[in-house]
C-alpha cells in the first residue's frame, strides 16, 4: 500500500485516506455517502476536521468540480456543548430542599 494512503483523515474515526478512496472506488460518490457507510465526519468534530478532504478526494478520484458535490450538512449544535456546561445548569435547577 501506498504510505500515502495511511494519512488519516478523519481523526475523530480513524478513517484513512485509503479508506476513503476505496469507498468511492465502491461507488460513495458523495460526502453524505462516505459519511454513512465509514463514519467519516460523525465524530467530536462533526466533520469540520475532514470534510474539505473528503471533498478533494471526491474531486480527485472521479473528476467531479466541487460545485457538483453537495456537502456534508451541519447539525446543530455548530459548537460542541461540554458536558461539565450541563451538568452546571442541572445543578442551578434543582430546588432547594
Amino acid at each position: 500500500m501506498n504510505r500515502d494512503n495511511e494519512i488519516v483523515v478523519c481523526f475523530c474515526e480513524d478513517i484513512t485516506k485509503a479508506e476513503i478512496l476505496e469507498a468511492i472506488d465502491e461507488g460513495y460518490t458523495e460526502p453524505k455517502e462516505i459519511k454513512l457507510h465509514l463514519r467519516a465526519g460523525m465524530g467530536e468534530c462533526q466533520g469540520r476536521g475532514c470534510k474539505i478532504q473528503i471533498m478533494q478526494l471526491i474531486c480527485q478520484r472521479t473528476g467531479k468540480c466541487p460545485e457538483d458535490i453537495l456537502p456534508l450538512t451541519v447539525r446543530p449544535p455548530i459548537n460542541p456543548t461540554p458536558i461539565g456546561v450541563l451538568a452546571n445548569i442541572a445543578k442551578q435547577e434543582e430546588p432547594k430542599r
